[in-house]
């Protein structure tokens, strides 16, 4: 009797091994960059050809060098800073600063020194991206609704889209089209580059409130992550949605790797989900990566497959009250880092 119950604990326990096995993570955290001063976070960017990572962080913009997670530079006086857009073509990085003037500040992507800085008559400028098609910038003003263009060639304003509610992140699919998510409304506008015009807005319902927006460029695929626990997968052509797949809360950032074929939600409540998609219209959630509260956003190194998230460790959340229903805890002095993942 003990040796058949023997036989049937190392049976059970083969089982067990051999599940694990079949699903191992396909992630890890690889490093952990750690960068002086305090402040809020948001948007980062990379320029995949020299390693250098552009990271927002409240009055300045840090630069690292992610082969070693050395700061090389800080770029400053970008107070409310947002996002950053590299314009490798022209040279130039230009840094929506929300705060004060609402302007955009212009530097030298070779030296990180600061060119000078752009009015911009919008308010809150959010999210800014460069569209390689068009050679213009986009800055997404989520306080007046619209988006102002520049012409990097003369670092002047040419033109101010107006847009059904406040823009978030946007993308380009290469082609005269940019794409932008609309918060309140729950739509994706889509904009013509080279009018300067919005030609359509698709509802994303059942998604609501979207913010961080990949796209597959080759198989006409947005991904809208949204406030509602969704990632949609949008055609980018017709804007029907395909479908929509479950992913964590407190989301920000997306994101897609053209040679895995995925998408990422980065969720601030502590975790990456990773959606693999199987063909243009087939799509599952692969694993939930465990990261770190208030891990948000996030960009991509497409040539290494490295993934960067900013955050920073948190005081323990408070308990519940009537006056302050949903506590939370309070950032840590000196604990802002990156966090480089990468698949195993």
């Amino acid at each position: 009797m003990r040796k058949i119950y023997f036989i049937s604990i190392l049976i059970l326990a083969s089982s067990f091994i051999s599940v694990l096995a079949q699903n191992p993570s396909n992630y890890k955290i690889a490093n952990k960059f750690h960068i002086e001063g305090n402040g809020k976070w948001d948007y980062l960017s990379i320029d995949e050809a020299t390693s250098r990572l552009f990271v927002s962080h409240e009055t300045v913009v840090n630069v690292l060098d992610v082969k070693t997670g050395q700061t090389l530079a800080t770029i400053p006086d970008t107070k409310g800073v947002h996002g950053i857009a590299l314009a490798t073509d022209f040279n130039k990085g230009y840094i929506s600063c929300a705060k004060n003037d609402s302007s955009v500040t212009v530097f030298d992507l070779k030296t990180l020194k600061t060119l000078g800085k752009i009015k911009n008559d919008g308010k809150k400028p959010d999210a800014i991206m460069y569209d390689s098609f068009s050679h213009k910038v986009f800055v997404f003003n989520a306080g007046s609704n619209n988006a102002s263009v520049i012409d990097p060639k003369t670092d002047k304003i040419i033109a101010t889209i107006p847009l059904e509610s406040n823009p978030e992140f946007s993308v380009s699919d290469g082609k005269g089209k940019v794409f932008v998510n609309l918060e309140e409304k729950s739509m994706i506008a889509v904009i013509n580059s080279a009018t300067l015009k919005v030609e359509n807005n698709w509802s994303i319902a059942p998604g609501t409130e979207p913010t961080g927006l990949a796209i597959d460029k080759e198989n006409h695929r947005l991904f809208s992550v949204c406030a509602n626990k969704l990632m949609v997968v949008v055609d980018a052509e017709s804007g029907k949605v395909i479908t929509t797949l479950p992913i964590g809360g407190r989301v920000d950032g997306a994101t897609f790797d053209p040679g895995n074929k995925r998408a990422y939600a980065s969720c601030g409540e502590g975790q990456l989900t990773v959606i693999q998609e199987k063909d243009e219209n087939a799509f599952s959630v692969l694993e939930s990566v465990p990261t770190m509260m208030g891990a948000k956003t996030v960009t991509l190194d497409k040539s290494t497959h490295h993934i960067y998230l900013p955050t920073a460790e948190f005081t323990p959340t408070p308990e519940p009250t009537t006056e302050n229903p949903k506590p939370k805890g309070t950032v840590k002095p000196g604990t802002f880092m990156i966090l480089d993942i990468v698949p195993q």
